[in-house]
This record gives C-alpha cells, sequence and structure tokens, in this order.
C-alpha cells in the first residue's frame, strides 16, 4: 500500500500537482535507503532537491543602489527627447512654402530670365528658318552656274 502511495504520489509531483506536505513525504521516502527498486532512479532527484533546499548564501549582496540625481537625469532626457520628437513632426506637418523677401524677389528675377531665354529662343530659332532658305537658294544658283 506503502509503494503504491508513493507511485501516486510521484506522478502527481511530475504533473505539478502536490501540496508541500505532498511532496515532504515524497523527499522523506526518497532520503531513505528502503527505496524500490524500480523507483532508484528518482532517489537522485530528490536527495539533491534536499540538499539544494538547505543549501545557504553566507556572502553579503550589495546592490547598487540608483541616485536620485540619476533618476532626475533620466526624467529630463526623456522630456528632451520628447520635444524633439514633437518639434520634428510639427516641422514636418506645418506648411514652409512661406518665402522670405529675398527668395522671392530672387524667384522673380528667375522667371523674368527665363522668359526673356524663351524669347530669344524663338528668335534664334525663325533666323535659322530663313538661314535654311538661304541655304536651298546657294544650292541652287550653284547648279545654274555650272
Amino acid at each position: 500500500m506503502e509503494l503504491a502511495k508513493i507511485e501516486t504520489l510521484l506522478d502527481a509531483y511530475f504533473e505539478g500537482e502536490t501540496s508541500l506536505e505532498q511532496e515532504t513525504i515524497l523527499r522523506d521516502y526518497f532520503a531513505t535507503n528502503n527505496v524500490a527498486p524500480h523507483l532508484a532512479a528518482y532517489q537522485h532527484l530528490f536527495v539533491a532537491l534536499k540538499a539544494a533546499q538547505e543549501e545557504v548564501l553566507e556572502r553579503e549582496i550589495i546592490l547598487p543602489t540608483v541616485s536620485a540625481s540619476k533618476e532626475t537625469k533620466r526624467w529630463w532626457y526623456g522630456i528632451a527627447a520628447s520635444l524633439l520628437v514633437v518639434i520634428g513632426v510639427a516641422s514636418l506637418l506645418m506648411p514652409s512654402n512661406q518665402l522670405s523677401q529675398e527668395e522671392q524677389d530672387a524667384l522673380m528675377a528667375f522667371n523674368e530670365t527665363k522668359e526673356t531665354l524663351l524669347l530669344l529662343s524663338k528668335s534664334f530659332n525663325k533666323g535659322t528658318e530663313e538661314l535654311a532658305v538661304l541655304g536651298q537658294f546657294t544650292e541652287s544658283k550653284n547648279l545654274i552656274l555650272k
């Protein structure tokens, strides 16, 4: 009867369904030398768990402290980063096509220069057409005079 109870507790232990009292029963059973041969493989596990439970760390653990100034700096860095993001997004969303007076004057001069150059181009094209007619006249004259 005792062996059947231990096997049932062992199955429940591996399923994670045992209470602390039941785990104590298992540890006590495997701590004895009277363990069933087919359960001997589990004896090392429970002996190791019992030994691990009894371990005590004797050295002092010193945790680093965070000073208030570092905490304040982190807080200000967060605010500064947030402001930079907001300013960056706002600058992208705001219309930036407002030109200064100097830029407006330069744009007006550029447009006037462009119109003047187009007019000059039209005049050159007209002159080129007249030269083509003159070239035909020269060819005809050369044919007649030969």
